[in-house]
This record gives C-alpha cells, structure tokens and sequence, in this order.
C-alpha cells in the first residue's frame, strides 16, 4: 500500500451511542483510489460513505467492529431458515444487478419516512440516495428483493476483487413481516458464494446498540477488534 494521508475529524455526538463522542479518521481527497486498495482498507476496519473512505477513532469508545462472514463456513440458525422459507414459499425472488431496474427513490423515501424519521438520514433526499448508490472509482451493485413482481427492497452493494460489502438496505414498510434485511444478508452469502469471493462485509457491529444486533447472529462470524480479525461463532 502505497503512502497515504488521512484526516481527522471534530467530535460529534455518535448517532448510534448518543452518550459517546465520535471522531472518524479519513483518506483525504485527491488521493488516487481505486478497489484493489479498498479491498486492502476494508481489512483495516474502512468503509464508504460516497466517495469517502473513513473508520471510526474515538478516544474513548472502541465499540465499532467491523464484521465478515466466509460465505462456505456460515451456519444458518433456525430463524434464519425459517425465514428463508417463508420467504421461498411467498414466490421472493431476487436479483444482484448492477444497473437499478427502477427509481430507487419512492422506496428509500418510504424506508426512512416509515423507520428513521427520528434519525440523521430524515427527511430522505435523492442526494443521500446518490451518495450511496455512485462511487467513481469502485463498481456498485444492487441486491434487488421482489414480492409478487414488485420490488419491495434494495441492497447497496459494493464489489471488489476478493469481496462484497453490503452498504446500506432499505425497503417497504409493507415488506417488513418477511424481515428484507435478514433475507439481503442470505441472499448475499449466497452471492458471495456463487461468485467466488472471500468474504461478505456487513459494516460496524456495536453490541449494545439494538439497531445492529441482528449482525451478531450471523455465524460464524469475524470482528476487527484491536487491530485484528478475531472469529466468533
């Protein structure tokens, strides 16, 4: 990896521990990237946010762990079988795609007015949208769930040589009974399997923080914790 710079920013308050304070540590701009170096950043505890690649430093927190799960090794719980199932049962379907076969915009816009409109994301605009969805110099792509011939939710997906890293999902309200969310991160094991990857990433996993505690079920699993991968499950 070749030199680079980062930058740090000002404390905030977190928006997932509202009693911490958080700082992230990011790549500057003008700084050649592309996914091979990405590949070796998301190994260090990075993600993406639009163009930006970021961690979290916060000096008194370390409750952010980046999470991987080896698509040969996963175990499926009873849960998670079931809703599979039911899910199969129902005629889902879905599709990895890397062109959006629709506006996404009415069903991110339903997704936040209906799940987050007490968070930092409300009220939904296509600019967030587009932050998610384009990235210059990485290919994008998009987990489409369908329920009855309609598309009922998405999952922004980022692909590099040695992997897939899910970046965001979002769905109907109407949807919710089937859980799109626990079925995305099937699907793309699934995916992830079939497209000889190493690794699915879900993002930061923080364990008293209830909005993320479905990750913890996915087994077995990696955590970055102390500046290592260490297994669980």
């Amino acid at each position: 990896m070749h030199e680079l710079k980062f930058g740090l920013t000002a404390e905030a308050q977190c928006n997932y521990l509202p009693q911490q304070q958080e700082q992230l540590v990011f790549l500057l701009p003008q700084q050649p990237v592309d996914a091979v170096l990405y590949q070796q950043l998301l190994q260090l505890n990075f993600r993406r946010s639009g163009e930006q690649v970021y961690t979290p430093y916060c000096k008194a927190c370390r409750a952010c762990q980046s999470v991987r799960i080896h698509p040969v090794t996963a175990k499926y719980s009873r849960s998670q079988r079931r809703i599979l199932n039911r899910a199969d049962y129902n005629a889902w379907h879905y599709q990895l795609t890397d062109t959006p076969s629709v506006d996404y915009f009415p069903l991110f816009s339903d997704y936040i007015n209906h799940k987050h409109n007490d968070g930092s994301m409300y009220p939904p605009s296509r600019d967030q949208l587009d932050t998610m969805t384009h990235c210059s110099w990485l290919k994008v792509r998009f987990l489409e769930q369908y329920y009855q011939q309609q598309l009922v939710a998405v999952t922004v997906v980022d692909e590099t040589s040695d992997a897939y890293s899910a970046v965001y999902t979002f769905f109907h309200h109407s949807a919710a009974g089937f859980s799109p969310g626990i079925l995305a991160i099937l699907y793309l094991l699934q995916c992830t399997a079939r497209d000889n990857k190493q690794w699915l990433y879900l993002g930061y996993q923080i364990d008293s923080c209830q909005k993320m505690a479905y990750k913890a079920a996915f087994l077995p699993q990696q955590r970055f914790i102390n500046g290592e991968w260490c297994s669980f499950g």
